[in-house]
């Protein structure tokens, strides 16, 4: 049989191999060989889906006569109503459901076709670094340069503006930030930031992507706002948020977009070329979500804190480098000092082949990661402390 010789697109082949493969390839090897893998990974909450939720989906696809059918493509207006509710609760944000909002097969999906729908070839789009790798990764696929704005510990984390060249800024089209911040569990909770990020991107004309995907996961008396609680955000703005983190459905695949119509709107024309929208079964699960109580997100949240306050002391204890947190579900590791030189893709292989625990290598959020691995705080409490045992036990040992 004839093999095509053909090639993926440029795009596509400028990407290098997914660099969390590595560590999920190795995690598969030590599966099949039976070792007790303490998986801290990739950010997959542990916790179930609450059970008001899985009974609505149960309910729906049983008795409700119109689940087999396409849905609206974005978003049945019983979803887009619920989530606009939702945000005037959480938010103090009043938004249009029938022209303000869609839903999204998932927040990274979103972002990845907002970047298709806006973004041409040689355009620029500025992105933190480190950060969630879709906001770059998306941007290379649909032919764009990306501008990186380091995420230092010394700036808690946060961009600094003002060393953005006014050259990239002028060509600049797009800006992504994520605050509860993936990979750094940074919070952004002073509305002066928000305030100048606005101000820039109205400044030089700016689309300001704001992904609100951890706005939840918020510890104690902190604070998450949306960017929407800021003036003018709606003239430049648009927000994503997820079902993912907020109600344990990172396997359901659902979330929204939200903003002004004439924003929003070349991303609902782009998905409309491209899928008919989140099943209806899963919308009116996600509308039971947004209307139940809220006390299963609060509860998560304060096992989240528990288990970060755990993981802290205990890596700070044997030399690692850790802040606390004010949300997420993840702890940005400093490597300690004997293992930097190894670089975090090399000490994230070897902690997984020789204790059988998985962290994700800071280098794969972006060159200002390095130094770093992100834990994900996903799997009962218990096993934190065999998990800060191992690393103990693997630190010590050095190289």
């Amino acid at each position: 049989m004839a093999i095509l010789k053909i090639k993926p697109s440029n795009n596509l082949d400028s990407l290098p191999p997914y660099l969390f493969s590595k560590i999920n390839n190795l995690k598969l090897e030590c599966y099949a060989k039976k070792l007790d893998v303490i998986d801290l990974g990739m950010g997959n909450p542990d916790m179930p889906t609450p059970t008001h939720i899985v009974d609505c989906l149960c309910d729906t696809v049983k008795h409700h006569k119109n689940t087999h059918r396409y849905p609206q493509a974005k978003g049945m207006p019983k979803f887009r109503k619920a989530v606009a509710e939702w945000m005037g609760r959480r938010f103090g944000v009043e938004l249009d459901y029938n022209t303000e909002i869609m839903s999204l097969i998932g927040s990274k999906e979103g972002i990845a076709h907002l970047c298709m729908a806006y973004l041409n070839v040689g355009d620029y789009i500025l992105v933190c670094d480190p950060a969630y790798p879709v906001h770059f990764n998306a941007a290379v696929l649909a032919g764009a340069k990306t501008y990186s704005m380091p995420l230092l510990e010394e700036n808690d984390f946060l961009p600094d503006f003002t060393k953005i060249p006014e050259t990239v800024a002028k060509k600049a089209k797009m800006m992504i930030l994520n605050y509860p911040n993936n990979p750094t569990a940074a919070v952004a909770d002073d509305p002066a930031f928000w305030k100048e990020a606005i101000r820039f991107c109205k400044k030089y004309k700016i689309l300001l992507i704001s992904d609100n995907a951890y706005s939840e996961l918020i510890f104690g008396d902190n604070t998450s706002p949306s960017i929407f609680e800021f003036p003018g955000a709606k003239d430049v703005a648009l927000e994503f948020h997820s079902f993912s983190k907020t109600f344990n459905m990172a396997g359901w695949r659902v979330g929204w977009a939200c903003g002004a119509k004439q924003l929003l709107y070349p991303l609902e024309k782009f998905k409309s070329f491209l899928d008919y929208g989140v099943p209806t079964f899963i919308q009116l699960a996600a509308v039971a979500a947004l209307n139940g109580s809220q006390q299963c997100v609060k509860e998560q949240a304060a096992i989240y804190e528990r288990r970060m306050n755990k993981m802290v002391d205990g890596l700070n204890k044997i030399g690692w480098h850790v802040r606390k947190t004010k949300g997420t579900m993840y702890v940005w590791a400093g490597l300690p000092d004997n293992l930097k030189k190894e670089g975090s893709l090399s000490v994230a292989e070897r902690l997984l082949k020789e204790t059988g625990v998985a962290v994700s290598p800071g280098a794969g959020f972006g060159k200002c990661g390095e130094g770093y691995v992100r834990i994900s705080l996903v799997t009962h409490d218990k096993r934190f402390h065999d998990a800060l045992l191992r690393i103990k036990k693997f630190t010590l040992n050095g190289k």
